[in-house]
């Protein structure tokens, strides 16, 4: 009996992880993600597997964002020694993740460490260390989009184009048991037809069930011409009270594609004023891995740097500044009026962008545009919801900056994307509905079932068959 035991991302957005065990298949993980908000190093101390490691065959990776993978080294160190299968340019964004992550995750438990000793403490040791990060990176195997992956027994994998950051993919599980194949379908993270530099998601029609992220299932994004209006906008505002922007951003895939909407800006004469500035230094690294795999990405919008004689995204935006020493990214606190400032992290969880805060978020002339998904608990999201006082650095700010979000950058499927997708389905295929919180699920599964499409929203350590 082929099961989908769903360990995370159940009934919330982040900590992607489903149990998948099957006859001839052994036990398998979809990802392996870590949840997002609140202190580093609690939140990775307080994370645990409900099973033990070592007896994990094999994880199947959807793509390289944090929430899905970020837990992968800490598998290796509680035992797990099989194989991680992923997209080829997965791959090659992991290692920026994955020590970035580590390098974040060992400053902060240092610090961390220092006050435990002060208070006469013992100092924890860390959950995993730069060995693991190697060891996981080392066991990763990328297999070409469309490409049908043998894995043991008679079970194989193959990944389609999800259209959601590079490299990001749609799973297709198939296994055989008593002689039948069945065939498990997990979208990983969805992204928007349309959206620039990524290809529109691939669509599938048969399978025996079907496990749909629901992000965005309450709620459709605004039109992208709206969106660049809106940008239009809160420049020329923001410019007219001598402020600055500060945009915080995921380092993988919005950093990239306002990095890519800036530079259409600038090349119809409407960003001259403006200096940009990416302060991150794995966007920058990110950033520089998108240019190698630039030619698998939307071919309209490749054409367009091409038309303007440009071989990456960096020289698309001529007035792009790169921050990536310490120094470089305080030297902008200098800047009085006329930066626009893109750091993480996305959330605001961390990262320079709250340093960046630090130095404006109590300025009215300033302006935060949030692009991308605020997870409740993360600062990203209390300031989108209106909290005017706030915490960082052990000291409290009025957030006096004006807040603006663009829904229409966002690199998820809307409700009715979601939808277009699912019904591409066979009629009767059951769904389970994960990677969203309550009511966006709920929502969905109201608007899934008007279309006779069967789904269900499973519970933390709920388990589906199929």
């Amino acid at each position: 009996m082929a099961t989908v035991t769903f360990l995370g991302a159940a009934q919330e957005v982040t900590g992607s992880c489903h149990l998948v065990e099957a006859e001839g298949l052994g036990r398998v993980l979809l990802d392996c993600g870590m949840h997002q908000g609140g202190n580093s190093v609690e939140r990775i101390r307080n994370e645990s597997f409900e099973f033990e490691p070592a007896s994990i065959d094999a994880v199947i990776l959807s793509h390289a964002h944090l929430d899905h993978s970020g837990l992968l080294p800490r598998l290796v160190a509680e035992g797990f020694g099989g194989p991680v299968y992923c997209t080829r340019a997965t791959a090659d964004l992991l290692p920026v993740m994955l020590y970035d992550s580590f390098g974040l995750y060992e400053r902060d438990l240092e610090r961390y460490n220092l006050k435990r000793r002060r208070r006469g403490e013992e100092a924890w040791d860390p959950a995993y260390t730069k060995a693991d990060v190697a060891e996981l990176l080392q066991r990763c195997e990328g297999v070409p989009y469309r490409q049908t992956k043998r894995l043991q027994g008679h079970a194989s994998v193959r990944f389609l184009d999800a259209g959601h950051i590079l490299g990001s993919a749609i799973t297709e599980l198939t296994v055989t048991e008593d002689g039948r194949k069945k065939t498990l379908v997990y979208s990983g993270d969805l992204g928007k037809r349309n959206t620039v530099l990524m290809n529109d998601p691939e669509t599938l029609t048969t399978a025996d069930l079907v496990l749909m992220e629901s992000t965005y299932g309450n709620r459709n994004h605004r039109d992208y011409g709206d969106t660049i209006s809106q940008l239009r906008d809160i420049l020329k505002d923001t410019w007219n009270a001598n402020g600055n922007v500060m945009i915080p951003s995921f380092a993988v895939g919005r950093a990239q594609e306002i990095i890519y909407h800036l530079g259409r800006l600038y090349h119809d004469g409407e960003l001259d004023p403006w200096q940009v500035y990416l302060d991150s230094p794995m966007a920058i690294e990110v950033t520089n891995v998108y240019d190698r795999w630039l030619r698998q990405l939307d071919k309209d919008d490749v054409k367009e740097l091409d038309a303007v004689g440009r071989s990456s995204l960096e020289s698309f935006l001529p007035t792009l500044n790169l921050s990536l020493t310490t120094e470089q990214s305080i030297a902008i606190n200098g800047i009085d009026k006329g930066a626009i400032i893109i750091a993480g992290s996305g959330m605001c969880t961390g990262g320079r962008i709250k340093h960046h805060f630090k130095q404006r978020i109590w300025q009215q002339r300033n302006t935060i545009i949030f692009i991308g998904f605020q997870a409740y608990g993360t600062l990203g999201r209390r300031i989108v919801n209106g909290e005017k006082d706030i915490r960082m650095f052990g000291e409290d700010y009025i957030v006096r900056a004006n807040v603006e979000t663009l829904g229409g950058f966002s690199a998820h499927a809307g409700q009715s994307g979601l939808i277009e997708w699912a019904g591409n389905f066979n009629a009767g295929t059951p769904f389970g509905l994960v990677h969203g919180e309550a009511d966006s699920m709920k929502a969905l599964k109201q608007k899934l079932d008007q279309k006779q499409i069967d789904a269900t929203i499973p519970a933390k350590n709920e388990q589906l068959v199929f």
